[in-house]
């Protein structure tokens, strides 16, 4: 994660369209789509004017440590919002043999509470994570350029006064 952050604080942008691109990002590893994180991400940022290269490193909040908890939870939340309550069980006993045949019926009613939990996770997730993305890409950025001036007046004074 260290190296995710020092990367999203060094992309050529604005602060805030590098931000809304991490919170895109995040908002679609929320969604139960898996394999269309990264184009769902790069939409929505494109959408929205964020930073694309941005959306695909906020997507990295969905991994395989996160994934069990954000499935979970959207599914749960998915499914009071629909006003289902909470699960305990899948309606339909998962096998290799419906997920082959039958899909949606092993899919179907993981789909639709999956993706408006999701929506709801991923857009507070968002949220949350807008502002401190915005924060340390801005201070990043101030330092790096009061670094940069820093070594062009350094050069500069010894091309100006050489020997010395």
């Amino acid at each position: 994660m260290r190296y995710v952050w020092h990367r999203v604080s060094r992309i050529q942008d604005t602060p805030h369209r590098v931000a809304i691109g991490v919170a895109c990002g995040a908002l679609a590893s929320f969604t139960p789509y898996m394999g269309f994180h990264f184009i769902l991400a790069g939409v929505l940022a494109w959408l929205v004017g964020g930073s694309l290269l941005a959306s695909a490193f906020g997507t990295a909040v969905g991994n395989p440590f996160t994934f069990p908890f954000i499935w979970l939870a959207s599914f749960n939340l998915g499914n009071v919002v629909l006003g289902r309550g909470t699960v305990e069980k899948l309606p339909v006993h998962p096998s290799f043999e419906v997920l082959m045949h039958r899909p949606m019926e092993l899919l179907g009613p993981l789909l639709l509470p999956m993706t408006i939990g999701g929506i709801v996770l991923g857009t507070a997730a968002a949220a949350l994570l807008y502002w401190p993305v915005r924060y340390v890409v801005g201070v990043y950025q101030v330092r790096r350029r009061a670094k940069l001036e820093a070594r062009r007046r350094a050069l500069l004074s010894t091309r100006a006064h050489p020997g010395e």
